[in-house]
C-alpha cells in the first residue's frame, strides 16, 4: 500500500513543501531515499520506540520512503512525525481521514511526545499558499503559526492527539489568534529608557537622528562615558514595527528557532554580539546555512561594542550586507538569501588604553599605538556609517542633577513623525522606507541644496578630504534633519549640523 503524507522543508526563510511517500511491501527491510541527512536516518529507531509506547508497532515488511523532491537536500530531525503517521496508515494500523489536506511536522521523543522544531512561521505561509486545510505540529511552536490566518494551526503534545484527529475521533481545536491584538501590544515603558541618561544632549540628538533617518552611528569616547548606556536605549526611541516588518522578522527569527512559545514579534530586535564572533556567526552560513546575528538584527539594531577588538576580517564581511541591506550565502548545491536591514551601531575607545588626550589618564598611548588601534577599522567601512559622534564624559553637577531628563516615549513621538514624513515620500519605491535607503539617484532627487548650502558642503568636502559616499551620507542625514524639523527643503544649518557628525573623517581628529 502507497500512502502520501505532506511536510515541509526550509531554505532560507521560504519553505518548501516535501511529499513523502510511503510505500510498504512484502519483505523486511527500511529504506529511506530522497537525500536525508543524519538526523533524519536515525529518525526509524525514535518512531519505533514513540510507536511502541502508543501501543502500535512498526511493521516487519519492507518500508520504502520517498521524501519528494528527491534532489533536494531535507535537514533535521522535524519529519519524525510525518514518518511515523505515514508508516501508521500505510500499514493499516490507523485509517486517515483527509491526510492529503494537512501538513504534518514534529521532532518525537522516545514516549510519543513532540518536541519543538524550527521554521514554524514560514511553514504555514507556504501551506496556506498552497491551499493545504490545516498544520499539525508542536504545540511549543504553535502561537508563531497560528498568525496565519486562514490555515487551521493544531498544536499537539504527543502523536497519538494526531491519530485520534485523524480517525475521527479527536476534539483538537485549531489555535487562533488575533493577529493586530498582538501585534497592536506596545511597551509604552521600555525597560531602557533615555530619562534614565544624565546630560549627554548632543549625544540624544544625534540618536533620535540616527533613529529618524535609520542611520548606522559610531560613538567614540572614553571607558565610563556612557557609550553602552545609550546603545542599549535607542531602540526604546525607535518606531513602533509596521505589521510587514513584524512578519519578516518573526520568520527570521522562527527559522533560528529563537522564538520560545511567542506569536508575532512586535519589538525591534537588539542584538549585541561579543567581539569574539565568527564571521559565519556574524553573517550567517554553516553547512547547512543558518541566519547569523546581522539578519536576526533585521529590523532592529546590531551593536558593536568595543569595534577594533572585532578581527577585522568578521568587520570586513558586514561591508556589503550594510549597502545592500540583504546577505546571499552560496553553496556548491543551493544559495539562500536572508534579509539584513538593521541600524549599526558602533562604539569604541579612542585608543588603546582609552583615554585619548586626556591630561590626568592614568595611562597614554605613543601616536603608533594610536595608529594600529585604529586602523583595524578600515576606511571603507567608516564609510558606510553615516554618523561620528564623540562622546565626553559627564561632569559631576549633570550627574548629581536630580532634573528628570527627557522620556524615551517623548523622544519617539519626534522620531516617528519623521519616518511618516519617510513613509509618503518613498511610497512610490519599493523597499526603500526611510531615508538611509535611498540610493544615488534618490539622493539627487530629494536632498536639492541652495547655493549657500551647496558653498558649505564644497568647503567641507575638500577641507576633510571626505569620499563621494561621505558626500552621500551627509545628504541623507541633512534630509533626516530637515525632516525632524518639517522643513520641505534643506538648507544651510541641516547641512553643517551633519557635517559635524563625520569626526572621524576629520583630518586634525587624531592631532
Amino acid at each position: 500500500m502507497l500512502v502520501k503524507v505532506y511536510g515541509s522543508a526550509v531554505f532560507g526563510v521560504e519553505a518548501t513543501t516535501i511529499t513523502v511517500e510511503v510505500n510498504m511491501d512484502n519483505g523486511i527491510g527500511y529504506h529511506l531515499v530522497g537525500l536525508p541527512d543524519s538526523a533524519i536516518k536515525e529518525s526509524c529507531f525514535r518512531i519505533a520506540a514513540a510507536l511502541k509506547n502508543n501501543g502500535y508497532k512498526m511493521p516487519g515488511k519492507k518500508i520504502t520512503i520517498n521524501m519528494a523532491p528527491a534532489d533536494l537536500r531535507k535537514e533535521g530531525s522535524a519529519y519524525d512525525l510525518t514518518l511515523a503517521i505515514g508508516i501508521l496508515v500505510a500499514s493499516d494500523q490507523i485509517k486517515a481521514l483527509e491526510l492529503d489536506k494537512y501538513v504534518i511536522m514534529g521532532e518525537l521523543s522516545l514516549d510519543g511526545s513532540l518536541q519543538p522544531i524550527r521554521g514554524s512561521l514560514p511553514i504555514a505561509i507556504k501551506a496556506k499558499e498552497e491551499g493545504y486545510k490545516g498544520f499539525f505540529l508542536p504545540k511549543q511552536n504553535v502561537k508563531e503559526a497560528a498568525i496565519v490566518a486562514g490555515l487551521d494551526v493544531y498544536g499537539v503534545d504527543n502523536v497519538q492527539e494526531v491519530i485520534d484527529f485523524l480517525e475521527g475521533k479527536g476534539n483538537l481545536e485549531p489555535t487562533t489568534i488575533d493577529t493586530r491584538a498582538e501585534f497592536y501590544k506596545t511597551l509604552d515603558f521600555p525597560e531602557f529608557d533615555f530619562s534614565d541618561v544624565r546630560g549627554q544632549e548632543s549625544i540624544k540628538r544625534c540618536m533620535e537622528i540616527a533613529a529618524a533617518g535609520g542611520h548606522n552611528i559610531i560613538l567614540v569616547g572614553p571607558p565610563g562615558a556612557g557609550k553602552t548606556m545609550l546603545a542599549k536605549r535607542l531602540p526604546s526611541i525607535l518606531p513602533p514595527m509596521t505589521l510587514r516588518e513584524a512578519l519578516e522578522t518573526t520568520k527570521i527569527h522562527s527559522v533560528a528557532g529563537k522564538l520560545k512559545e511567542v506569536g508575532l514579534m512586535n519589538q525591534r530586535p537588539f542584538r549585541s554580539p561579543h567581539h569574539t564572533i565568527s564571521n559565519v556567526a556574524l553573517v550567517g552560513g554553516g553547512s547547512y546555512p543558518q541566519p547569523g546575528e546581522i539578519s536576526m538584527a533585521h529590523n532592529g539594531v546590531l551593536f558593536l561594542d568595543e569595534l577594533p577588538e572585532f578581527k577585522r576580517d568578521v568587520l570586513e564581511v558586514m561591508r556589503q550586507p550594510l549597502e545592500d541591506r540583504e546577505v546571499t550565502i552560496s553553496r556548491a548545491k543551493f544559495t539562500v538569501t536572508y534579509p539584513s536591514s538593521f541600524m549599526l551601531v558602533a562604539s569604541m575607545n579612542p585608543s588603546p588604553s582609552g583615554f585619548f588626550n586626556d591630561p590626568d589618564a592614568p595611562q597614554k598611548s605613543s601616536p603608533h599605538e594610536m595608529q594600529r588601534y585604529l586602523s583595524k577599522i578600515s576606511g571603507p567601512l567608516l564609510d558606510r556609517i553615516d554618523i561620528h559622534i564623540e562622546v565626553t564624559p559627564v561632569p559631576f553637577e549633570k550627574l548629581s542633577d536630580d532634573n528628570k531628563a527627557e522620556s524615551s516615549v517623548d523622544i519617539r513621538e519626534r522620531v516617528t513623525a519623521g519616518r511618516e514624513i519617510q513613509s509618503k515620500r518613498f511610497e512610490e519605491f519599493e523597499n526603500i522606507n526611510y531615508n538611509a535607503q535611498m540610493n544615488t539617484k534618490q539622493i539627487r532627487e530629494f536632498c536639492v541644496l541652495d547655493d549657500q548650502s551647496k558653498l558649505l558642503l564644497k568647503t567641507a568636502m575638500e577641507r576633510l578630504n571626505l569620499s563621494a559616499r561621505a558626500y552621500d551620507r551627509i545628504l541623507k542625514v541633512a534630509r533626516t534633519i530637515a525632516d525632524l524639523d518639517a522643513a520641505p527643503n534643506i538648507i544651510s544649518s541641516h547641512i553643517a549640523e551633519a557635517i559635524q557628525y563625520r569626526s572621524l573623517d576629520r583630518d586634525g581628529w587624531l592631532g
